[in-house]
């Protein structure tokens, strides 16, 4: 179960798209997340860019939490692409991110 608002993922998405993104910013808000709400974070891209499928989504959020060397703000900046990771993992997680866009803007 994602322990993230997908409202949240989707204000990472539209921060990391903004093509002078302030990366301080991003790494402000992703710092501010939880652990639970970053570990899913991390799950949530890892299944975008289809490390693990949906159905593991449990098993990629314990792995997110035991491999938590580097922070995650730091981990997620360096994913060239975060956002399309992000937008894929939820639209594979059956999270309709259209809506969540419109909602959030």
């Amino acid at each position: 179960m994602l322990e993230i608002s997908p409202r949240k993922v989707v204000h990472i998405i539209f921060q990391a798209r903004e093509k002078n993104w302030a990366e301080a910013e991003l790494h402000a808000f992703i710092d501010a997340l939880n652990e639970d709400e970053q570990a899913s974070l991390v799950a949530i891209a890892w299944i975008g860019r289809e490390t693990y499928e949906p159905e593991d989504l449990e098993e990629a959020i314990e792995m997110a939490k035991m491999e938590a060397t580097t922070p995650t703000a730091d981990y997620l900046t360096g994913m060239p692409l975060l956002p399309d990771y992000l937008e894929d993992g939820l639209e594979r997680l059956g999270v309709d991110v259209t809506d969540e866009e419109e909602d959030f803007l």
